[in-house]
């Protein structure tokens, strides 16, 4: 039985109601532009948001970098396991927006804050065991063949920043509440305030200064745990006290678990997190392979990826505009504006990427010097600018996949893309890195074909399965 909304819910579910002036139906460009309107409203802070995260982490690397190339690499290393651990939570917290979201079009708000709900307590629940398991990374890095050095400053690294998981999940979590219901605002505005401030305390952490301690790599993962900290619990206010959050009663009954709930939610996320984590699998085992070919090699990698990371942003925030717009429209029942929202949205993230594409051929000479410094070699740089020159086409692929996904998540169609996830990234993508870079002979260059081959292929099938799923009967 459906719930009775309170009286104070309505003006947040109350149907568009259209006057005299607006009856006449609009034409097949006019609907489409409206969307591609829609979705830009929602994507663009997303994306943003994001992206403040992202900047986060590169400022953190761009210092890092001038420790060195040990340090540098280091910190690749470090991330892989820390990705690890974080993308397997994160899958399921990001099912909060779809269950959200198509709660709040079929006019349910207290199945709206049963998602959040349900996603809080997957944090608190995952969240302990994956942070302590992070402090066995050097243990781990051994097994995988990387050099004990290396490997003690990446747990170093992991000291710090391992206790950054929980807090993000929560972040992602009430985010994606947020932008379920339309506000996805407020995580833009916490987010630009905690990205200056993150780089003062990492900057401060790592050298010595403003009274800090010196810490090395152990200050720019403490800083990263501290802001993340920071970030989860201005969000939490925002929700509890903020228009037009309050009104769901985000945190009502939050100690009495909503099993059902959770099941729902973890029927949808948990498929998405194994995604995450044969994608992120995928690019740590690069980062392996990398590791074994040598130093250079893994900086050049850890360059060309974190440019990627940073172009990944837009197509992102689309892709999460993307679950929302067509969870609402499923919630609302509305195929055709499922199938309108989605390949708008994709459409929008092809074009977004191969312009982004031709600004990263024009700079990539320039851009390895943004975050190596003066003790790297030349063939570090050069190699750096070979791996972006490879990732043309890796980049317009890895947008179109992860804006299709979205699109899919909307749906709660999970399971095939985790599929098919398998086959690209695994089944080609790995082995044809792993072919190329080592039995061809082309090293790091060859492992970057391989994986752009991998993301060309989970594209088309993304792309394939979300046509099946909206074409009219």
């Amino acid at each position: 039985m459906q719930a009775r909304r309170p009286p104070h819910m309505q003006p947040l579910m109350r149907p568009h109601v259209k006057d005299a002036s607006q009856t006449a139906s609009p034409t097949a460009f006019e609907t489409l532009r409206r969307e591609w309107a829609e979705t830009l409203k929602l994507a663009w802070p997303m994306a943003l948001t994001q992206l403040g995260q992202i900047a986060m982490l590169t400022t953190d690397l761009v210092m890092i970098g001038r420790l060195g190339e040990k340090a540098m690499a280091a910190a690749s290393l470090a991330h892989t396991v820390l990705f690890a651990a974080f993308v397997l939570g994160m899958g399921l917290v990001s099912a909060v927006a779809p269950l959200a979201a198509q709660a709040f079009g079929a006019q349910r708000p207290a199945d709206v804050r049963k998602a959040l709900r349900a996603g809080l307590w997957i944090t608190a629940l995952v969240g302990a065991p994956l942070t302590l398991a992070q402090f066995w990374g050097y243990e781990l890095l051994l097994l995988a063949g990387q050099q004990a050095e290396i490997a003690a400053l990446a747990d170093r690294y992991l000291d710090g920043l391992a206790w950054s998981v929980a807090p993000g999940w929560a972040f992602v979590a009430l985010r994606g509440f947020m932008g379920a219901v339309n506000r996805p605002e407020p995580a833009l505005w916490i987010m630009l305030a905690a990205v200056p401030l993150n780089a003062l305390l990492a900057y401060g952490l790592i050298f010595g200064v403003f009274g800090l301690p010196q810490l090395d790599v152990l200050g720019a993962g403490l800083a990263t745990t501290i802001v993340n900290a920071l970030m989860c619990v201005a969000c939490v206010w925002v929700v509890a006290t903020r228009a037009p959050f309050s009104a769901y009663r985000p945190f009502a009954d939050l100690m009495r678990p909503d099993w059902p709930t959770m099941r729902a939610l973890l029927v949808i996320g948990a498929p998405i997190s194994l995604a995450f984590f044969l994608e992120y699998g995928l690019f740590s085992g690069a980062s392996l392979m990398m590791g074994r070919i040598g130093e250079a090699e893994l900086a050049a990698h850890q360059v060309a990826l974190q440019t990627a990371t940073i172009l990944f942003m837009g197509p992102f925030g689309l892709s999460m505009a993307a679950t929302v717009r067509v969870g609402q429209a499923v919630g609302r029942q509305d195929l055709a504006g499922a199938r309108r929202a989605g390949f708008s949205a994709c459409a929008v993230g092809f074009c977004f990427m191969l312009a982004m594409t031709g600004a990263i051929l024009a700079g990539r000479d320039l851009i390895p010097h943004a975050f190596l410094g003066g003790q790297t070699s030349a063939q570090t740089f050069a190699l750096a600018a070979s791996l972006l020159t490879v990732g043309a086409t890796f980049f317009v692929f890895d947008g179109v996949q992860t804006v299709c996904n979205g699109a899919l998540r909307g749906m709660g169609d999970t399971r095939v893309p985790l599929l098919f996830s398998v086959f690209a990234f695994w089944c080609v993508g790995f082995l044809a890195a792993l072919a190329l870079g080592f039995s061809a002979g082309l090293g790091g260059v060859g492992v970057w074909a391989g994986l752009t081959l991998g993301l060309a292929v989970y594209a088309v099938l993304l792309v394939w399965r979300f046509e099946r799923l909206t074409r009219p009967a």
